[in-house]
């Protein structure tokens, strides 16, 4: 069985490529943090197989909390990332999600049909 991470951010927001790459890094660790925690087993095969990430786009705040709710419902480890407000969006900006580690057939349900972030 393969395993992955699934990060999912936010393009009708104005972030640089360092906010970007900061907002995926905070929904990466807490993900895998929740993970570690609600399921060892499937972080700990994660960790082995090399931490598999997989990092996505969706247009708006709408779809995000979708997604985020689906993986909620399937029991999926996911943590939602709103922006402190430090640097270029304002606070409480709903940037990106992360799912799992979980098995990646389960996280393909809710994101099987999203491209990536290029």
């Amino acid at each position: 069985m393969d395993y992955k991470q699934v990060i999912v951010v936010r393009t009708d927001i104005k972030m640089s490529r360092g906010k970007i790459a900061a907002q995926v890094a905070h929904a990466s660790l807490s993900a895998a943090l929740k993970a570690m925690k609600e399921r060892p087993e499937w972080f700990n095969i994660w960790l082995a197989l090399g931490q598999k990430k997989v990092v996505l786009k969706v247009e708006g705040e709408e779809q995000l909390i979708k997604l985020y709710e689906e993986a909620i419902k399937l029991g999926l480890p996911v943590a939602l990332i709103e922006d402190m407000g430090l640097t270029e969006i304002p606070p409480g900006t709903r940037t990106a999600i992360g799912i799992g580690p979980a098995p990646s057939e389960k996280i393909d349900e809710i994101t099987g049909k999203l491209k990536l972030l290029k």
